[in-house]
């Protein structure tokens, strides 16, 4: 069965239809084509050519007139779209026609880093011209690392590297930043919060080494479908940014279908699972050997379809490796393994995490299963444009879990059809960023008197404090590094620096392998004694976790059950810096411990999910230092309120100020925590507590302090405006309903 016969199978199932809310079909769409620029050297335009590319999409022929006017651009079209010509195709012009000019691409993660270099060489050697092409990463060899920075045509790297390993050596790049030509930046829509305000100070940088060695280097970006390309773009460069959204590429007919699983409970408005009803799904695509990918939200959810699939598709002698999970925690060697399956058709299924959400290259999948909401528009569109990227029909099947906000998208369907997708935001001037990011940049180079880093913090306060600190020494008309560390190294783009914990398989004791890695902070929950981990399906009990060593021992085992664990947080406060009343409410500036602890686990069947039993887990607790705002509501505000109606009343004030704060920060909802409690026990009054999810604090909480009550006005006009008459998602939360 193709998928088209699939597609008729499952609107002629009456029981599949019957928990069909929408069945949205999105028209198949002609290619827009444009020939090749006069300027475009005949050498490439023959390789192209060669490759059946005769003549190019619109926007790529857009992207390249715009580019070669010396406008910075940002390319916006969807998956599969053919946006790496649109940076290629100038790169290896401007080398072709100057063999001293140079390109720096930036990749946020190695895999798609790996994923371009593959086609770039592809094209190098089809040109058949000595263009040297280099990823300079973790991985480079030592050995290879000096002939990348002197002989590099193309160096591809990701932000970390060029943060810690290039900017601040750049005195061994000089032929790079000398000759920079072009600054290559993929997937910006994932640089938004801390990550994007970072990346946006180290394109400050940057810019400042290449004024220092004469170099005035284009941007050229690529986006996913966000609300904001431009802004985004132009916050993190620092440039005034052309958009190419005008998408050229042919789109074959897609199907959008939106699945609520069946209610089994009336009473209680139990429905059936939605990891069963996802297996259940997939199943059909895999037995009648679909190319598909299934989506899970997290790890465990992955894994669990993962060994269902596998089990279902196994030979007489074992091999099930038409099934493959993906997610992080596999080692890159079997990741890199796994991505050549899919693009070869050796894989025709797998399950992943959003790991699989960039734009990797993993060949023709014609459906696509979500389970559960992934969370934002922006990353649903993208995960659902893994399937159909040939210009073929594709599928997609997003199945609602139980939580307040998938009820809310599957039952109101125009919500998300008719959205626009959500902001990617940034905040590159906030102070503590700023002030790690001029270390940086003052131990690259020496500040000038006058020097501006940023528009929005003076430059020089902040220089003459870190004179004060004696981290810097003025002498005459500069400012000069001479504390004896290295800046760089303390400094984390993405989050909290922390020491992975390795994964060894000892069901061999003479031979132990290392199958994975994974994030302390995730270990006890998935990793603590007993628990059976799941690695591509197959199953291991975890023997012994050493924490001291950062070392879990396991052994493959073939249970019928996997287990979850239970994780305790609980909020201190250690100091309180400020403290002010105002209308009604108390507020406080704080710092906190936040104490993630986790005390025991459960174990669930794996066919039904039907709960088995509990065990003890005795691991240390895990803090994480930071910065919390309090607002403590005065008791006149909530007498004669039932304790019921007070919770779910600062519910829906918490799940409004969830979304109201990044708006205000520019940050990611993910770089801030939202808490509230009818009683908290150390204001003694109703509280609800906002603390940075970074150690230490970077800034968000002092911020949200200064606003006063601003962000209480602003959570009630966006409830009174919203035309919902309960609560939804827009507002105060499905399940924060009054």
């Amino acid at each position: 069965m193709n998928l088209d016969q699939m597609v008729g199978h499952l609107r002629s199932d009456p029981t599949f239809i019957s928990n069909v809310t929408r069945w949205q079909v999105i028209p198949a769409k002609p290619a827009q084509y444009a020939p090749f620029p006069e300027s475009l050297d005949s050498r490439i335009t023959d390789v192209l050519k060669k490759r059946g590319i005769y003549q190019l999409y619109s926007h790529q022929r857009e992207a390249l007139d715009l580019v070669e006017k010396g406008k910075d651009i940002c390319v916006v079209t969807p998956t599969a779209s053919g946006k790496t010509l649109c940076y290629n195709l100038p790169v290896l012009q401007s080398i072709v026609k100057n063999p001293d000019a140079r390109a720096l691409y930036l990749f946020p993660t190695k895999a798609l880093s790996a994923d371009q270099v593959a086609e770039l060489y592809s094209m190098i050697d089809s040109l058949g011209m000595d263009i040297k092409t280099f990823t300079y990463d973790g991985d480079t060899p030592a050995s290879a690392r000096k002939q990348v920075r002197q002989a590099g045509h193309i160096v591809v790297t990701n932000p970390d590297m060029l943060h810690s390993g290039i900017l601040p050596h750049h005195t061994k790049w000089v032929k790079l930043f000398e000759n920079l030509r072009y600054v290559v930046i993929d997937e910006i829509h994932v640089y938004r919060g801390v990550f994007g305000s970072n990346l946006a100070n180290v394109l400050r940088r940057l810019a400042r080494i290449c004024a220092f060695y004469g170099s005035h280097p284009q941007f050229i970006c690529c986006s996913a479908t966000i609300a904001n390309p431009g802004d985004l773009a132009s916050l993190l460069t620092h440039r005034d940014i052309t958009v190419v959204d005008n998408n050229g590429a042919a789109t074959g007919e897609k199907h959008f279908v939106f699945y609520n699983p069946p209610v089994i409970n009336k009473q209680l408005g139990i429905r059936r699972s939605s990891l069963s009803e996802t297996t259940e799904i997939a199943s059909r695509m895999v037995d009648n050997t679909i190319p598909t990918i299934v989506f899970g939200k997290s790890r465990l959810t992955v894994e669990v379809i993962t060994r269902h699939l596998k089990n279902r598709v196994r030979e007489p002698l074992g091999n099930s490796g038409t099934v493959r999970g993906y997610r992080g925690g596999y080692l890159p060697t079997q990741r890199r393994e796994i991505e050549r399956g899919l693009r070869n058709g050796e894989v025709k299924a797998v399950v992943s995490t959003n790991a699989l959400e960039l734009g990797i290259d993993i060949g023709q999948l014609d459906a696509c299963i979500l389970c559960g909401y992934p969370g934002t528009i922006a990353s649903t569109w993208q995960e659902a444009g893994r399937a159909g990227r040939r210009k073929n029909m594709a599928l997609t099947i997003m199945v609602a879990s139980s939580s307040g906000l998938d009820q809310y998208i599957v039952t109101h369907p125009d919500y998300f059809f008719e959205a626009n997708p959500e902001n990617a935001l940034v905040y590159p001037d906030n102070l503590y960023i700023l002030m790690s990011h001029l270390k940086c940049a003052a131990y690259e180079l020496p500040f000038q008197v006058g020097e501006e880093f940023s528009t929005e913090v003076s430059t020089a306060e902040l220089l003459d404090y870190l004179c004060e600190e004696h981290i810097l020494q003025q002498t005459e008309d500069r400012y000069y590094w001479t504390a004896e560390e290295f800046p760089a190294a303390d400094l984390s783009l993405r989050s909290v620096a922390s020491e992975n914990f390795l994964i060894i398989d000892i069901s061999n004791p003479a031979h132990r392998v290392v199958i994975g890695e994974m994030d302390r902070y995730t270990v006890p929950m998935l990793l603590h004694e007993h628990a059976i981990y799941m690695h591509e399906g197959q199953q291991y009990q975890v023997e012994k976790l050493d924490f001291p060593e950062k070392k879990a021992y396991v052994r493959a085992v073939d249970v019928d059950y996997y287990t979850d664990a239970d994780l305790n947080t609980s909020i201190k406060v250690i100091d309180i810096l400020k403290e002010q009343e105002i209308s009604g409410l108390t507020m406080q500036f704080s710092e906190i411990v936040v104490t993630y602890l986790v005390t025991m686990f459960k174990k669930f069947k794996l066919d039904t999910h039907e709960n088995l039993g509990f065990g003890p887990v005795d691991l240390p607790e895990l803090e994480l230092p930071t910065e919390a705002c309090y607002w403590a509501l005065d008791q006149s505000l909530v007498s004669g309120l039932s304790n019921d109606l007070v919770q779910a009343g600062m519910l829906g004030i918490a799940n409004a100020l969830q979304q109201i704060i990044p708006l205000y920060l520019m940050c990611s909802p993910s770089d801030i925590s939202v808490h509230y409690r009818v009683r908290d026990p150390f204001t003694q009054k109703p509280t609800i507590i906002v603390y940075d999810n970074y150690a230490g604090g970077i800034g968000l909480a002092e911020h949200i302090y200064g606003m006063k009550t601003l962000l209480f006005q602003d959570a009630y006009n966006l409830i009174k405006q919203c035309p919902c008459e309960n609560g939804c998602p827009s507002c105060v939360g499905p399940a924060a309903q009054l």
